[in-house]
């Protein structure tokens, strides 16, 4: 391992990319400490501490939400208009086609992604700063005047913009996803002061949960290790094909089936329907009309019960694996490019057959996925129950973004190394 980090610093170019790249992430973490006005800083990191909905959505923004800074939503909105268009091209036929234009069609994706983190952006800030103002038994946000909302509001979305052009530039360097790296620092950033307030409430009573905690914790990393890895690999022939006196074909390779298809996507999508009910109900607890406030109650107590909320997180995680992956992935589209190379999976007909097998596959191996990403995102709710530790949680999706990232990121730099080699540098 030693031998491989002489080895990156030694290669001029990638220890500069490498640098870069560390420049922009200590500027987005300066960002993340810029409030906004009228807010208290306190209370508000204890408000996110205890609610596990904007724990999670402050994952996804960074920190910056829990310090309510320029850069409170972090890359939220343009993950969001990422996966709004990443649907349209499977929907709207149009899409579809400007997306099988190669490079100029994805660059105009782009543009629209971009052109669509604007609106998006404003929404959210208004949505967050109006709900947080709803908390009035802890008074998070003061009475703020119109132009202080606005003023607000696009801050905020240029906060979100400055981090989208920050992600932009960290991917050009090819030593990592931008928007990835961007939520990873977010998430390690904030390690240091949760072991610090565990060793400030520390006992020798706590040291056996401690133990456990971090057991958990490795062996959590272990389990996110395999299932990112892991995949099924459906062997492929093409058959040989003469053409004069030379011989085309005959091959053997396989096709990649990966267990976890979707990665955290359909984490983001199970939030985003869990946070809606709860906050939709918080701004009609107050309404004039009985009926309408105790229902609001109720839905604030519902999604507030750790059970029903563990339960209905997990559902909604496996609902939407099955979903995202049954978009993403179009076996019909993959049977049809086999045949058409002049490949066949062996003991399987091509075309509608072909089809059907991997449909069957992808469904079996897509089950391991689903509950493992289920499991993944109530194990918070499990751990700190189990070992009754406030201050630590092993956030399972967070865990899940980190080691991607990890993984991911030393892939890039190790193909940068063999791309050296190979040319001779």
């Amino acid at each position: 391992m030693f031998e491989k980090f002489i080895q990156i610093w030694k290669a001029r170019d990638i220890r500069k990319r490498i640098l870069f790249v560390l420049a922009l992430l200590i500027i987005y973490r300066l960002a993340s400490h810029i409030p906004l006005p009228g807010i208290d800083a306190t209370q508000l990191k204890d408000f996110f501490a205890r609610n596990q909905l904007f724990g999670l959505l402050d994952v996804f923004s960074g920190g910056g939400l829990s310090s309510f800074s320029v850069v409170m939503m972090g890359v939220g909105p343009y993950i969001t208009a990422s996966i709004i268009l990443q649907l349209l091209t499977m929907i709207v036929p149009r899409m579809e086609a400007m997306q099988k234009e190669g490079e100029a069609g994805q660059q105009r994706i782009n543009q629209y992604t971009r052109l669509l983190t604007v609106p998006l952006g404003l929404i959210q800030a208004y949505g967050f700063i109006i709900l947080l103002q709803q908390q009035s038994q802890v008074n998070l946000v003061g009475n703020l005047s119109a132009f202080e909302l606005f003023t607000a509001m696009l801050v905020a979305t240029a906060g979100t913009i400055f981090l989208m052009w920050l992600g932009e530039l960290i991917t050009e360097k090819k030593v990592g996803n931008g928007i990835s790296l961007i939520i990873f620092a977010g998430i390690v950033a904030g390690l240091p002061g949760s072991i610090r307030n565990t060793l400030a409430v520390y006992n020798q009573s706590e040291l056996v949960n401690i133990i456990i905690f971090v057991i958990i914790a490795l062996i959590t990393i272990v389990a996110i290790v395999f299932i990112t890895e892991g995949q099924r690999n459906i062997p492929i022939s093409y058959a040989r094909q003469i053409s004069g006196n030379r011989s085309i074909g005959g091959v053997n390779t396989h096709l990649p089936l990966r267990v976890n298809q979707a990665g955290v996507i359909p984490i983001i999508f199970a939030i985003s329907v869990i946070l809606f009910p709860p906050m939709i109900a918080r701004f009609f607890q107050f309404a004039s009309t009985a009926w309408i406030a105790n229902a609001a109650q109720f839905i604030i107590q519902l999604f507030a019960n750790q059970v029903f909320y563990g339960i209905f997180y997990f559902l909604m995680v496996v609902i939407f694996t099955y979903f995202y992956t049954a978009v993403v992935f179009k076996p019909e589209q993959i049977a049809e490019n086999v045949q058409k190379q002049g490949g066949f999976i062996p003991g399987i007909r091509p075309g509608r057959h072909t089809e059907e097998y991997l449909r069957g596959t992808m469904n079996r191996i897509i089950l391991a996925g689903a509950l493992f990403l289920g499991v993944i995102a109530v194990m918070p709710i499990v751990v700190q129950s189990f070992t009754g530790i406030q201050t630590l949680a092993v956030g399972g999706t967070s865990l899940l973004i980190v080691v991607s990232v990890v993984i991911e990121t030393v892939k890039q730099i190790d193909s940068q190394l063999i791309m050296r080699d190979y040319e001779g540098f």
